[in-house]
């Protein structure tokens, strides 16, 4: 087992948008539960990394978000 690290790099769109994942049933969302510790090990971190997430406006920043990084038609 190795124990080297890889680091990501994400702009505030895509943590915020990123961090919406740990509220959701990840069982509906991943099949393999191996796979959510990493995930909720990110949005652990994202968690603290936001202060978005504390904003009043949060709904209205995550949907601007979502709307910037989704492909445009």
């Amino acid at each position: 087992m190795s124990d080297s690290q890889v680091t990501i790099k994400l702009t505030s769109d895509e943590a915020l948008v990123l961090e919406k994942l740990q509220m959701t049933d990840l069982s509906r969302v991943v099949d393999d539960p191996a796979v959510w510790a990493p995930i909720h090990r990110i949005a652990g971190t994202l968690d603290k990394a936001l202060p978005e997430l504390f904003a009043p406006d949060y709904d209205q920043r995550l949907e601007a978000a979502r709307h910037r990084l989704r492909p445009e038609d």
